[in-house]
Formats: C-alpha cells, structure tokens, sequence
C-alpha cells in the first residue's frame, strides 16, 4: 500500500511579506460580494479551471506542444487537446489549437524531424496512435490494435513504436487473443471470479489476469494502419509499466534502435510485499532473453536513460527492500562491465526524473526540497548540484536542443496561488517566459490568500516547516477561524504548490486562515526526516503538530485558536482519528471540528484488507501476526472510548487502498457513541475524488461541517 500517492507533492515559496505580528479579537468580516467584486477561491472555480500539462519540445527545441484539459461541468467531464506555438516566431503570436474541436487526446511526441506530433485517443472508440501535422492539418490514425494502448515511446529513427498494452500473457503476441478472453469472461452467466494468490485487486481494480505488457510494432505508411505488434520482455511476469500509476518513463529505446531497458517487478505470490523492481535489457525484435542488469539490488531500480553513445545507462536506485519511500539515488552503470558508480551520494535529495543534456555531462532531475519541488542540473563526472528554477512546485519538463549552451527548456509550474502554468527558459541565461496563464489570469475577480513558510523545533529538537495562508479577505487586526490540514502519504508534503483536491486557498476562499506542518515523515527534508515517522505513527509526528500549531499562533496572532477545525486524507485521515482520542482536554476538546477523508481506524485490519502490503510491514515493521503490538501501538481504534469532537467521515467505495469499511467503522463509532457525526459516501470514486461535480459536493459538504462549526 502507499499513501504517499493521496497527495499531489506540495511544496514552497519565494519570499513574500511578513505577516503582521499583532491582532485584535474580533469577529470574522462577512464578505458580501457582488457579480464584478472580489471574492475568494471556490470550488466551482477549482472544479472547472483549466488545466495544462505535457510539456513537449520538438528536437531542435523550436515547437513547444502541450495538453489543455477544458472541464464540461454540466457533464461532469473533460475532453484535452493539444496546442502549439512556435518559440522563434517574430510576433511571439500565442498558442494554437493542433488537434481538432471535438477530440480527446492524450500523450504527445514529437518525431525525430519534428515535422510530426504523435497522440494518443479514443476517437475511434479505443486508446489508438494518431499523428498530425506539426504545422497543422488532419489527424490520422496509425494503430488499430484490438486492445487499448496505455503508453508509448518513439524509437530512435521514428520509424517503430514500443507501447504498452494489458494483455494476457500466454497471448503472447496476439492482441486479439486477449480482447477475446476479456470478451468471454464479460459473457459468462456466473459472476464468481477464483483467485489463487494476490494482487486481488489494486488501487481501484480488480484483477483479471492481464499485466502491462511491452510490444513493438513498425509505424505504417501514409493512408494504412498496422494491427499486429511483437511481444518483447515474455520471460519477464511484470507490469511494465507498473500499476497503478506507471508510464512510459519505465521503459527506453538504446540509441541504435536493436533494445530496451525496462523496469519491472515479479507478479509473483510476493508482489503485494515486494518492491523490488529490476532493470532488465530487452531485444527490441522479441528474441532472445532479458537481460537482468540489477538482480544484486532487492530494491527498486526504475527510470532508465541511455547515455547518448548508448554505453552508459543512468538510472534511480533505491538501497532499502520494501520501503517505497526510501531515497532515490542517481546512478551511472557502464553497460559493458556492469559497474556502477552513485552520482552526488552527499545530496540528501530523492531524484524524481532524469533528463540527459545534450552533451551527456548534465542530469536535469526535480526533487523535493525545504517545501518546494525544484528543478536541478546535476553534473555527472562531479557530482555538484544546481538548481535552475525553484519557487513553487516543478511538476513537468522538458529540454530540447543540440547545442548544450543553446538547449530550450519548457516546464510547468504551479504553487499555493495558480494551477500549473507553462514557462521558457530559465536556462543557459533565457528569460523566463509565460505560455499559459496562471489562476490570477484565468480568473481575475479571485483574490487568492497570501501565504508565508515559517519554522519551529519539533520532535528531538529538529527543525519543522510549516505554512500559513491568510483567508482571502484578510484584514489587519482580526482574528479568523483556522483550517488544520494533515497531509497524507505519510511520507508527503504540502508546501507551495497546487491541487485540486486538497487546495489550501479552497478554504481562504471561504475565509478561514489555513496552518499546514510537514511533520517527520514529510518529503525534501532529507531521509532521515522522511525515516522518522516508520513505526511511529502516532507520536513523532503528533508532537510536531502540536508543536508547530502552539508555534504558528504565537508567530501569526490573527490565527483563532479557539476556533479551528482539523481536517486531513489518507494518513491525514489517520491522524485526525488519532487526535479525535489523543488531543484535546476532558472538558471540550482542542478542536471544534474534525474531517476524516479515506483514513485508517483499526491498524490490524487494515494490515489484512490494504493491497500493498510493502507499506503497512515496513510501517508497522512486520506482518500483523508477527509483530501484533505494533500495530496495536498507535490503533485509532483502542481510544474510540476517548473520542467526543464531532466528525465528519468521507469514504470512496472503490478505495482498495483503504477499503471502505475503515470509513463506515469510524463513523459506525461516532455514532454509537452519540457523538455530532455525518457520512458522505462515493460509490464511484477510489483514495480521490476526480469527478467534477462529486469534488464540488465534497467541498460543498466540508465547507457546511467548517461553517456550522466554526461560523463564517
């Protein structure tokens, strides 16, 4: 299991004016607002915003193409397309539209040439390849496989494809053979599906026997299609990509076109515990064996890069079996001898991606860092560190170009006030410029809450972060009523950066002051931090709470102290049960609120009913029948007896990350203990609520708990 997926990375700042170190008890100003007056963040407005994403350079680094996601509320849906814009044109004229009106595509690429832009879409009524046009014109349809492609990488001349498919693997190359097994069982009259060992389900799905499979197939010629693929890596039983969050990152054409390397873990009896996964080398023709190139490390090895002499291969590389949070370390294998060398050991930093310069002498990685989620080019042959563009949360890149000291570099980058927003530059001494607009632009009558990191000496004395955002309509010399958000994972963080799930300026939007605390067990404070919260659930991570809520009303007078409510996800979830019974006085409690979203109540249970169980046995340091008092020690469960603040408890059916029966026991607590209570239930939404209209209910139905709690 990992928690650490419920919560986009959130990360921090430039700096920004101090906080006003006095205020005056009063009550919170009531904003009246009319059509054209300002107002804070909404959920319709979260709900609906446009979003882009995909960054995507032409080779020669000229053509930026990217995603444009447009949200049809009424609907509730969404249809992307792909837009353009030349980076040399005179008139700096903005992007274009490239796909046409009506489509929903996915997954560019430019080819070799950049004449072409390569897409994925269902138009056709399945996942298919389709190329345009870069300058533009009709888009045609190149695959027509019987199976939905997931992903896909160009080979190095343009001329193959290797994609990735859910097949059954005694189907070997035969794609049809796969959609009529699918197709036969959808058909039988008994329903009763036999399992024999897990995964029986992961994340939201059920297991059918398929697994990601890797194929290659020839790019037809102008007017054709092609149907049939080769089968590659058949000795290796994995997905590739991985599920439930793998993409085409996982696997990389050598240069000279004739292999692969892929990562890959075992679907084997001990796949839900393992995190093992292997970079196997793989003919690109289907023959022969792979090549297992990390059998000596049981952990995981993932995100491949051929040097571009295709004798180096640069990959990250973790030390510790089964912890999916342990660091991500870059490493240099020469292909030839298998010797391996870790680049920059002494950066306390888990490489997110590797992007290779020009020249071969500089990886360009994004990595958590103090809050923020920065780009930085790391020097091969040294090791030394730079960061190249910081200041909010780096979500997507990309660099282009074959002249190192002339390489274009476009990236995405959101934080605490706007969506993410594409950029050029940055790099070699280009300014910065804007491709898209950010949230201030796109929704003009928003007034966004300013926000401030501040820090405090939590657990053992160490150094803690946290953040402040003041309510959007913030007034010197008031006190305001405060939304504690817990961040899940545990192994997360929310810093300066943007989500549309648990978005801090949602609730300045309504008026309240937000306090967050990436407590120990947070991400980009070195890996003993992130370490510290293993096994310890409950009472390191509960004094830093503590710790940094007394910190922030000492620091930011207009915090309501008093008046607050704590709200938290997954882990957060978790802790707010926790606190429900370890934090608050006999008489009233420390909270006037709480909201319990896909959280943990009974740690035995969930040992035997999660899905990943790498996560609760590293995190409980054992199986459930082994070490039973771990999981009893920090057991939401054993202090019900103790609980009297009133809740509210969110569940998703289709949550096999944190079944569903975790939420229904929490509230089936509250409720027997006649404690204020009330239970919104998805039955069609997993650990996160995507569907626009069920997130506006979400936030429709905690912003009534908060109101009807804490005014406003």
């Amino acid at each position: 299991m990992n928690l650490r997926h419920a919560v986009l990375p959130l990360l921090i700042a430039t700096a920004l004016p101090a906080f006003s170190a006095t205020a005056q008890s009063a009550p919170p100003a009531a904003a009246k607002p009319s059509a054209d007056a300002p107002r804070g963040l909404q959920a319709r407005d979260l709900a609906t915003l446009d979003r882009v994403s995909s960054p995507t350079l032409s080779p020669d680094g000229r053509k930026l193409v990217f995603a444009k996601r447009v949200v049809d509320f009424d609907g509730n849906k969404s249809a992307t397309s792909l837009w353009i814009e030349d980076l040399r044109a005179r008139d700096a004229a903005p992007p274009v539209r490239l796909t046409p009106a009506g489509w929903n595509v996915n997954t560019p690429r430019f080819s070799p040439d950049g004449k072409t832009v390569y897409f994925l879409s269902s138009k056709g009524g399945s996942s298919q390849l389709y190329a345009i046009a870069s300058a533009g014109g009709v888009p045609r349809q190149l695959t027509a496989f019987a199976v939905d492609v997931g992903d896909y990488q160009l080979s190095p001349d343009g001329k193959r494809v290797a994609f990735n498919a859910e097949a059954f693997a005694d189907c070997g190359s035969d794609l049809a053979c796969s959609k009529k097994q699918v197709d036969a069982a959808a058909a039988k009259k008994a329903s009763g599906k036999v399992f024999d060992r897990m995964f029986i389900r992961h994340w939201d799905a059920w297991n059918d026997g398929r697994l990601n499979r890797l194929f290659v197939a020839t790019l037809p010629t102008a007017g054709k299609q092609v149907s049939q693929a080769t089968a590659i890596a058949t000795d290796v039983a994995g997905d590739v990509p991985s599920r439930p969050f793998g993409d085409a990152s996982e696997y990389t054409w050598a240069p000279d076109g004739n292999s692969l390397v892929l990562s890959a873990r075992k679907a084997d009896r001990a796949e839900p515990w393992s995190t093992n996964f292997d970079l196997y080398q793989v003919s690109a023709d289907g023959t022969g064996a792979a090549r297992n190139l990390t059998s000596d490390n049981p952990a995981w090895d993932t995100g491949a890069v051929f040097g571009k002499d295709g004798k180096t291969l640069y990959y990250r590389a973790m030390k510790r079996p089964g912890f999916e949070a342990d660091r991500f370390a870059l490493i240099a294998m020469d292909l030839a001898t298998g010797q391996r060398r870790e680049i920059a050991p002494g950066w306390d930093r888990s490489a997110d991606n590797i992007v290779l310069s020009a020249d071969g002498q500089t990886l360009y990685i994004t990595a958590q860092d103090l809050g923020q989620h920065p780009l930085f080019a790391v020097h091969v042959a040294s090791g030394g560190v730079t960061k190249v563009i910081g200041d909010g949360s780096v979500s997507a890149f990309d660099i282009a170009g074959s002249d190192p000291a002339g390489q274009t570099l476009a990236f995405a980058r959101n934080s605490l006030k706007s969506g993410d927003q594409l950029f050029t530059g940055g790099i070699h001494g280009a300014p910065l410029r804007a491709i898209t607009p950010s949230a201030s632009e796109l929704l003009p009558q928003v007034k966004f809450g300013d926000y401030e990191q501040f820090q405090f000496k939590g657990w053992s004395g160490d150094t803690v972060h946290g953040y402040v955002v003041k309510p959007w309509n913030y007034q010197e010399g008031r006190k305001y009523p405060v939304a504690f958000l817990i961040h899940g994972g545990p192994q997360g963080s929310f810093g300066d950066g943007w989500s549309y799930r648990w978005n801090p300026q949602t609730y300045a939007g309504q008026g309240y002051a937000v306090v967050m605390i990436d407590f120990h067990g947070s991400t980009g404070y070195g890996q003993a931090f992130t370490d510290a919260i293993s096994q310890h659930w409950g009472d390191r991570p509960l004094e830093d709470l503590q710790k940094g809520w007394a910190a922030a009303q000492k620091q930011y007078p207009f915090l309501d102290g008093g008046n607050a409510c704590a709200l938290g996800a997954s882990y957060g979830g978790f802790m707010v049960n926790w606190i429900a019974g370890n934090w608050h006085t006999p008489q009233s409690g420390a909270w006037k609120c709480l909201v319990n979203h896909d959280g943990v109540f009974d740690q035995r249970a969930m040992g035997y009913a999660t899905e990943e169980l790498w996560f609760t046995e590293w995190e409980q340091g054992g199986t459930p029948y082994d070490v039973p008092k771990n999981y009893e020690k920090f057991n939401p469960v054993n202090h019900v007896k103790e609980w009297r603040v009133p809740m509210l408890v969110v569940q998703g059916q289709q949550d096999f990350r944190i079944p569903a029966e975790q939420g229904i026991a929490t509230f089936t607590a509250l409720q027997r203990r006649g404690i204020e209570s009330k239970f919104l239930y998805f039955p069609d939404e997993n650990h996160w609520v995507l569907k626009p209209q069920n997130s506006v209910q979400w936030h429709d139905t905690v912003n009534g708990w908060l109101e009807k709690h804490l005014g406003q």
